[in-house]
């Protein structure tokens, strides 16, 4: 390797040149080049758009995932490029542990079959903030983290170098202004001109890459977007998922109390039998749709859809999104991907549609339907 001296004393040169004039430029000894307004408001954004950046990154990731360990961890297999290991969620754990307690019981018995229902939704709302955090991860922290890493560095690396230029641009004038002889004023001169050229060309470099921050906020833009659509998605899932569970804990209390009743005076002082009829009723919001002018029996399952009329216009298509089974007649079963007709009535649940298919009709969901006209 070869050792060039001249380069190396250049080098060293050029270093303690800019050292002096920056130390000079502190203590107020030396004039400073200022650069013009708009682009100093061009270096305000972009210093302003890394720190929320940052701040914004930051604490999405502990929202995603408020374990600090896990954080660590995760940063860690980032950074040596391997795939992060499959974690389950808090969810998914108490579905599992629900589910071996019900078996331990008995899957027969009140309790166990409650915890067996409850379990599994647990697990299906585990599973749709696993699909969350695996979208928000990539459609809202990737591109954040990417432009930290990706498009800042440029940034900060042409700013650097602007700055660099600037005080060799200064230092080149200081040493005109001290130049006596006429033959170091025309070499001064000729100095000052190339360091002039190389100050202007990267301050048009940095100018276009600092400009160009008002694309990174259109693309951060769409990227957020994306990020409330998949946050919205699943705060509905785990919402009808809770729904559906609070109609069948209400069913389930019914049948739990019913039985006690119509057991056997032997039966009904045993202890199971006895927990299961002093079983409190579970609270349910209220789902089924109510229609302004009908007697309050329809909120309890009188109204027959069969006999609603569709309107003479407001009907749409819709497509299936997940399967649904039908809690009970007033209600259309639904199987994933299939085309339905649905329209809505005066005074109905906003969160219920009245949906049709072929000669069937019954309330759906609108959390389970993607509207199409």
């Amino acid at each position: 390797m070869e050792f060039n001296v001249k380069k190396l004393a250049s080098d060293a040169g050029v270093f303690f040149s800019r050292a002096m004039q920056f130390t000079e430029e502190k203590l107020g000894q030396a004039e400073k080049t200022e650069l013009d307004a708009h682009f100093e408001n061009l270096l305000a954004r972009a210093d302003c758009t890394k720190n929320w950046t940052e701040k914004i990154l930051r604490q999405t990731e502990v929202l995603l995932q408020p374990n600090p360990s896990a954080r660590v961890e995760e940063f860690l297999y980032e950074k040596l490029d391997r795939k992060v290991p499959s974690r389950v969620t808090n969810g998914e754990l108490l579905a599992q542990y629900m589910t071996e307690a019900a078996n331990d019981f008995g899957p027969g018995t009140p309790y166990g079959k409650t915890l067996i229902k409850v379990g599994e939704t647990q697990r299906r709302l585990g599973a749709a903030e696993r699909e969350f955090i695996h979208s928000a991860s990539i459609n809202f922290l990737t591109p954040l983290r990417n432009f930290l890493e990706g498009d800042w560095r440029t940034i900060s690396k042409e700013r650097r170098i602007l700055q660099n230029r600037r005080l060799d641009l200064d230092a080149c004038k200081a040493r005109l202004k001290k130049a006596k002889a006429a033959e170091a004023k025309a070499a001064a001169e000729h100095e000052l001109r190339l360091t002039q050229t190389e100050f202007d060309r990267q301050a048009e470099v940095t100018r276009l890459l600092l400009e160009g921050i008002s694309s990174t906020h259109v693309n951060h833009l769409r990227c957020l977007h994306e990020f409330v659509e998949s946050q919205t998605n699943y705060y509905a899932q785990c919402y009808q998922f809770m729904l559906d569970l609070q109609k069948q804990l209400g069913r389930f209390s019914g049948t739990f109390v019913g039985n006690a009743e119509s057991a056997s005076p032997a039966a009904a002082t045993s202890p199971p039998a006895v927990a299961a009829a002093t079983l409190p009723a579970v609270p349910t919001i209220p789902v089924v749709p109510t229609i302004v002018g009908v007697p309050n029996t329809v909120a309890e399952g009188v109204l027959n859809p069969n006999e609603v009329k569709p309107p003479a216009s407001g009907t749409r298509r819709a497509r299936v999104l997940y399967d649904y089974e039908a809690a009970d007649s007033t209600e259309l079963a639904l199987l994933a991907d299939e085309m339905i007709t649905v329209y809505s009535l005066p005074g109905m649940d906003p969160d219920w549609l009245i949906g049709e298919r072929g000669n069937q009709k019954g309330k759906v969901p609108v959390t389970y339907l993607e509207l199409l006209s």
